[in-house]
């Protein structure tokens, strides 16, 4: 590999993935370091993630709290970055990837250094988990790439998910990294902003596969599949009006506030309707969530 390449994980409550999916990976990466960032949420989770990251000789961070996906990341690359990285790839704990996908996105980011990229995704079934999304700048809607042509006239920006992406050390510094206020959900989004904001550019490498099976994050494509956390529901309803205060003016915060109801509705769907059988959760999770992307439109307006 021509970069000096770190494998940057975010821990919380998932050590057994560790122990299967990312030493699948690090296996196919010999050369790569792997920085392992366990957000604390038990004792016992915590001496698993220890023993695990002992085991294969994986540099472990400890951080006494719950930091969020964002800031788990932040951590991880900063330790790699120090340590002589020069390109970071983020990796969600319940994904994999080969030595041959990671070959195809460093040839991507080679011709230019200002350059995040990402492969496609698919589930353990072979099914499409991400092939592109973009986000609309009408009324905040994601949606996968392969639904443009539904909607071809209005605005929309790209964005990378999170779950697999590889990012150089100049376009991470250039972006600032992830931005920590979103704790989870929609930081990919912003970051893939802030990167073309920076003058790089995004880069889907549809040669590449990884292979994700979905453990709460959100589908590109917000196809309905199971039910899902409460906080998938409340940070993604929420982030989407603090998305929108870092990046749109003053009529698009104002446009994407009258929609936030109509937004709510539509990721409590993602879960499917059968999750209202027992409805308390997730409606309790969505009210929260329009609850708080209310005071954050209004505190823009202030």
């Amino acid at each position: 590999m021509s970069e000096r390449l770190a494998v940057i994980v975010v821990n919380y409550a998932s050590s057994g993935l560790l122990a299967t999916n990312l030493a699948q990976t690090a296996a196919e990466l010999p050369d790569a370091a792997i920085v392992v960032v366990d957000n604390f949420s038990t004792d016992d989770e915590r001496r698993r993630a220890v023993a695990v990251c002992a085991e294969h000789a994986w540099t472990l961070l400890t951080p006494d709290a719950n930091l969020g996906f964002g800031g788990g990341v932040n951590l991880g690359v900063r330790q790699a970055l120090a340590a002589g990285a020069t390109a970071v790839l983020l990796l969600n704990p319940d994904a994999t990837i080969d030595a041959a996908s990671v070959a195809l996105l460093e040839a991507e980011i080679d011709d230019g250094r200002l350059v995040a990229a990402a492969p496609r995704i698919v589930d353990s079934d072979g099914a499409v988990w991400f092939a592109g999304a973009d986000l609309y700048l009408d009324d905040g809607t994601t949606r996968g790439r392969s639904r443009r042509d539904l909607h071809p006239d209005a605005p929309r920006r790209e964005w990378l998910t999170g779950a697999c992406v590889l990012v150089t050390d100049v376009a991470w510094e250039a972006s600032g990294g992830f931005d920590e206020e979103y704790f989870l959900y929609w930081e990919d989004v912003d970051f893939s902003f802030r990167i073309v904001d920076a003058g790089g550019r995004l880069a889907l490498v549809e040669a590449a596969t990884a292979i994700h099976d979905e453990g709460g994050t959100q589908r590109a494509d917000a196809a309905p599949s199971r039910a899902k956390s409460s906080g998938y529901y409340y940070y993604n309803i929420r982030n989407r009006m603090l998305f929108a205060t870092r990046h749109l003016d003053a009529d698009g915060v104002r446009r994407w506030r009258r929609g936030i109801v109509a937004q709510a509705r539509a990721v409590l769907l993602r879960g499917g309707r059968r999750q209202f059988l027992s409805p308390w959760a997730p409606l309790s999770a969505g009210w929260r969530g329009v609850r708080d992307a209310r005071r954050i439109a209004a505190t823009a307006r202030r």
